[in-house]
């Protein structure tokens, strides 16, 4: 009796186990497409304009400021 409540629940234990992974998930809603790229324009070509001006500037502050 013994062995046949053993494997009873054996059984049963596996049942319950393939039950529970067999369940349908539905899955989840897809994401929204990402916001469009923004465009390079002139902004670049100013901002390298004005790097070069910075670093003119800080070349002859910087030897001024050598010879003092």
């Amino acid at each position: 009796m013994k062995k046949n409540k053993t494997l009873l629940i054996l059984v049963l234990f596996f049942v319950v186990s393939i039950k529970g992974m067999a369940q349908f998930v539905t899955p989840p809603p897809p994401q929204p497409p990402p916001p469009p790229g923004l465009p390079v324009d002139n902004g670049v070509v100013v901002l390298l304009v004005l790097g070069v001006i910075y670093g003119v500037y800080k070349l002859i502050y910087s030897k001024k400021a050598l010879k003092a």
